[in-house]
């Protein structure tokens, strides 16, 4: 997966996982809540490994 993707990827789990998280929140529903935290926390992982990959091309590209 090139780092745009991955990058796109985590931006949309974040915002899928904050939304979970607020409609669990909203309905009193831990389990709903849990499960956006945790896709929250999976899309910051996906977003860093894109920003990783930029930075490692971003070397590369330099020799």
């Amino acid at each position: 997966m090139s780092s745009t993707t991955d990058r796109l990827k985590g931006k949309g789990n974040e915002a899928l996982g904050k939304g979970k998280q607020s409609a669990g929140e909203a309905t009193d529903n831990e389990r709903l809540e849990a499960e956006g935290h945790g896709q929250e926390t999976k899309g910051k992982g996906q977003d860093m490994k894109g920003k990783a990959k930029d930075k490692i091309k971003e070397k590369t590209d330099k020799f």
